[in-house]
């Protein structure tokens, strides 16, 4: 039988490994952005990433609710659907760190962008992990881990908050 550690890290580089990518045509659309239109940008962003976390959660539910025997092939599609927009998110939001890092001259702001995407990376790791634990094949793992792990993801998502509030805040003064 596999373990919960030993899935989870099988699993979610693959999930995470595209967001690692940093593209140059964003970088190139941003030199003439206000510094305004970059952070609108960047909560547009969340939105797509939290559109992203709720189609990753149906699936995930359609997936448990399909079998047995379980339609593994279409979560898989829909998993690999998720990865790239989540994806394509990342390469934006690093873009808009390297602006606001170096032509901008924007450290605190760019440090608000670096954490999220750091924090947005936790958050689907944890999320990753808590979806392995939670099929057929792993059913009767320790529920006080996946509690843990639920709770890790609501922190995550007020901390989350929290620098998209400094980082609206920041930007108002920077202006």
């Amino acid at each position: 039988m596999i373990t919960t550690e030993a899935a989870a890290e099988s699993a979610v580089p693959a999930v995470l490994g595209d967001a690692e990518a940093t593209g140059a045509p964003e970088r190139e659309q941003l030199k003439d952005a206000a510094i305004r239109a970059l952070v609108q940008r960047i909560h547009q962003l969340q939105a797509e990433r939290a559109q992203a976390f709720r189609r990753l959660e149906e699936g995930h539910r359609q997936y448990l609710s399909s079998g047995p025997p379980y339609d593994f092939p279409r979560y898989r599609s829909t998993v690999h659907e998720v990865t790239q927009a989540f994806a394509a998110a990342s390469r934006e939001v690093l873009a808009v760190e390297a602006e606001l890092a170096g032509p901008r001259a924007q450290p605190l702001l760019a440090s608000h962008v670096r954490r999220l995407q750091q924090l947005e990376e936790t958050r689907l790791a944890t999320v990753a992990l808590l979806q392995l634990m939670g099929t057929p094949e792993l059913t009767g793992q320790d529920s006080l881990q996946m509690h843990q792990l639920k709770m890790k993801v609501i922190k995550t998502m007020e901390a989350i908050s929290e620098v998209l509030q400094d980082l609206r805040f920041d930007a108002e003064s920077a202006e």
